[in-house]
């Protein structure tokens, strides 16, 4: 059965969006004075009394759009309410019923669904007697709300579960598999990729920069997997930000990279590689998320060979030599699900673990090939390796002293590990701990003890079961080392 939805509807600035963000418990449409600023439908999925049910936000009905996309608006409203199972009609409880209000009523009767008139704003007890003129608008009862001081969430939510359809199975709604985020300049061809993606008109799509301001969640059944895939803002440099809208639809864009499991960073092969799309790919680094570079629209770059833009992007990427490249036509639908399939991979990538016996054996072979270079008249020493975690994955690097280690040698060591690793198109999130200082967490001290003496100098066993030989100049350090009271003991 499909988890029943809740529209929320009503003239611009009644706090739709507010209400939204209230009954979710988190922030997640941009709510700003401005009229006119949600325009797709942002839904949602939350639960109360054991009940799972998807609300949906919609664009203030009846506005004229300042960027003339009024009646991709509406049309996004009207997706909305036919396939919502309940509906909140909100008005404002300090204003009052406006001649507005009066013609969102008549629209809402053909659909003859459970309709709630919702008087919001009513942020103290006074101002439940001026709602009251709601009642007018013929949908019986009348509940009045404050999403800003939270008055009678309870009453609210309480009359959603009790209008929903009658659920045939007490179940939760499969959990996501995989979160995609859609991220990039303006005009990168998102919103098309989405709704090609989703095969319906999900996101409203248009010329005009700047079309899609919040972060819009879809979900996508696909292969028995569910997947969501997050709409963001095109993005802007921060000296170009005109208004608070774009600051907010920057800041989501940001937390959805966050949140996601794969990134899909947007590139228009007809303009050069920008100062945001740096960033962007910065900010992708900085929080070690498997990304994919698509580069859209390549219809229009025909004969050019794909090649010479790959080699454009590596170059201008240095750091991510490891990303996958795609060549997608989304408004044609061309290798949009080959896109699909290959963020799959990489997060099967990103969540696969090694033994640490492998593990040590690489790393091994990795300093037998290149020694680290002496530094302060020291030679950096790694004793030994291990996971500790996935997604990303993370593995920590016991040494004498992790300052001994410069960034191209660090550099040697990733690549290393993507060529003999399950990790090959993934980042890595590699750790150096001194063996000898105080401070470890009690993942790192039980990984520790599991893994010690796999590396030359251990006291452990290979994967084959054949003792490892002491050196001496290990045992004569062991002599040598003062007892402590750590969890493993000095090689």
């Amino acid at each position: 059965m499909p988890v029943p939805k809740v529209a929320i509807v009503g003239r611009p600035n009644v706090g739709k969006s507010s209400l939204f963000n209230w009954l979710a418990g988190r922030t997640i449409a941009i709510v700003d004075p401005t009229a006119g600023v949600t325009r797709d439908r942002l839904t949602t999925l939350i639960s109360h009394n054991d009940r799972y049910f998807e609300i949906i936000d919609t664009g203030g009905m009846g506005i004229q759009d300042a960027d003339n996309l009024t009646a991709e608006v509406e049309k996004q409203i009207e997706a909305a309410l036919r396939e919502a199972d309940a509906i909140l009609f909100v008005v404002d409880a300090r204003e009052g019923v406006v001649p507005l209000d009066e013609l969102v009523a008549q629209r809402l009767r053909p659909f003859g669904k459970p309709i709630l008139v919702v008087a919001n704003k009513a942020d103290v007890p006074k101002l439940d007697l001026s709602a009251q003129e709601a009642y007018r608008l013929g949908y019986g009862e009348v509940l009045c709300v404050s999403a800003h001081q939270n008055r009678r969430k309870q009453e609210l939510l309480h009359w959603i579960v009790a209008h929903l359809p009658p659920a045939e199975v007490d179940t939760a709604p499969p959990q996501t598999d995989l979160k995609l985020a859609i991220v990039g300049r303006r005009n990168t061809g998102k919103s098309t990729f989405i709704n090609s993606l989703a095969q319906a008109e999900r996101v409203i799509v248009s010329e005009v920069p700047g079309t899609t301001r919040d972060s819009i969640d879809v979900r996508i059944e696909r292969d028995g997997k569910t997947i969501l895939a997050i709409d963001t803002a095109g993005v802007r440099k921060r000296s170009s930000i005109a208004d608070s809208i774009e600051f907010y639809s920057l800041a989501r864009a940001e937390r959805s990279i966050r949140r996601a499991d794969v990134v899909l960073l947007f590139f228009d092969p007809t303009q050069p590689v920008s100062r945001v799309d740096k960033q962007l790919a910065e900010y992708i680094i900085e929080h070690h998320k498997p990304a994919i570079f698509v580069v859209n629209k390549w219809d229009l770059m025909k004969p050019m060979p794909t090649g010479e833009w790959a080699e454009y992007l590596r170059k201008t990427f240095p750091s991510l030599d490891y990303v996958p490249i795609a060549f997608i036509t989304a408004k044609q639908g061309r290798n949009v699900f080959r896109v699909v399939n290959l963020a799959q991979n990489l997060h099967k990538q990103a969540g696969a673990r090694v033994p640490t016996s492998q593990l040590n054996r690489v790393v091994r072979k990795a300093v037998e090939r290149q020694a680290p270079p002496v530094r302060h008249n020291r030679t950096p020493r790694i004793y030994f390796a291990t996971q500790i975690g996935t997604h990303p994955p993370t593995i920590v690097l016991f040494t004498n002293g992790p300052e001994l280690f410069d960034k191209p040698y660090l550099r040697y060591l990733l690549k290393w590990f993507r060529d003999h690793l399950p990790f090959a198109e993934v980042p890595i999130r590699l750790l150096l701990r001194d063996k000898h200082a105080p401070g470890k967490s009690a993942v790192e001290s039980r990984e520790l003890e599991r893994a010690e003496g796999l590396l030359p100098g251990g006291r452990g066993s290979d994967e084959e079961g054949e003792p490892e030989a002491v050196p001496q100049e290990a045992r004569r350090r062991k002599k040598k080392a003062p007892s402590r009271p750590d969890v493993w003991r000095d090689v």
